[in-house]
């Protein structure tokens, strides 16, 4: 069974003070698994395989910005987390996930990674988004033979109305990625997680080069779809896909009290030092 609760808004370092404790918990075996959903204020990212230079903005104006800036020990370059995007975090011990060969009892990072990518397409399909995966990228992309194809099928039936044409801006380019993913694993236990971009402020995303690419851009559901989005329903996709992928049964916990029972006191200053791991084996993947 996984515990699923939606938090709210967010500052990153409470979030990642959160994630910390509930890690020692599953560790300790003092809890289940977890997944956490909630948005972010305007925050930039360095994975462990950042390149600071992916960072456009200057300090000075990311500071100007309200735009707070963090490294991490999650896998993966520079992303940007803020409002209107879904970011979760999966508390999971993958022992308690057989890999789909049967060759193994715990589930591997890699097939991990995958089973995210696919609740995530899942999620998008539910709202009529093609999405696919990119040979050699982590994420979710829209598929632009799909949407093409949908256009030319409509333009053929009837006019395209101006509002559909603007909707699907991303056919005029490649593949545009509409969730990033970047985890950390220590012990087989799993933080960090996915952030799926739903009504996101895309313009953010000019103070980086996301994930250090710069041959494909960024989208949005919102922008994909031509309107707004309830934040509470793509959550609720989200949950049922999860269910449905990792096989489990979700159980949507009010707060983090009725999951604990107990009040759990989150610092609300970052740790001393975000980049420094613990001491033990660590593995990433983004």
């Amino acid at each position: 069974m996984i515990s699923l609760i939606q938090l709210g808004t967010l500052d990153y370092a409470t979030g990642l003070a959160l994630q910390q404790q509930l890690v020692a918990l599953r560790k300790e075996e003092k809890i289940g698994d977890v997944l956490l959903l909630l948005e972010h204020k305007p925050v930039i990212t360095l994975g462990r395989n950042a390149k600071a230079t992916n960072v456009v903005a200057s300090p000075e104006f990311l500071k100007d910005s309200g735009v707070e800036l963090f490294e991490c020990d999650r896998g993966g370059d520079v992303t940007f987390h803020g409002p209107g995007q879904i970011v979760g975090y999966p508390i999971f011990d993958l022992r308690g996930f057989a890999n789909p060969d049967g060759k193994r009892k715990t589930l591997g990072v890699i097939e991990f990674v995958r089973r995210l990518e696919d609740v995530l397409m899942r999620t998008c399909a539910d709202f009529a988004i093609p999405t696919k995966r990119v040979a050699g990228l982590t994420g979710v992309w829209t598929d632009v033979e799909v949407i093409s194809a949908r256009v030319g099928a409509d333009a053929f039936v009837r006019p395209v109305e101006q509002s559909s044409t603007e909707a699907l801006t991303t056919s005029k380019y490649p593949e545009a990625k509409l969730a990033a993913i970047g985890v950390h694993i220590s012990r087989y236990v799993t933080s960090h997680g996915f952030a799926l971009n739903v009504n996101t402020d895309l313009s953010y995303f000019n103070l980086i080069i996301p994930c250090g690419i710069t041959s494909k851009p960024v989208t949005s559901m919102q922008k994909e779809l031509g309107k707004q989005l309830d934040l509470n329903a793509v959550a609720e996709s989200i949950s049922r896909n999860f269910g449905v992928v990792f096989q489990s049964q979700i159980l949507w916990v009010d707060t983090l009290d009725a999951l604990l029972g107990r009040i759990v006191g989150v610092p609300m200053k970052p740790p001393a030092n975000l980049r420094q791991l613990q001491n033990e084996d660590d593995t990433t993947w983004a």
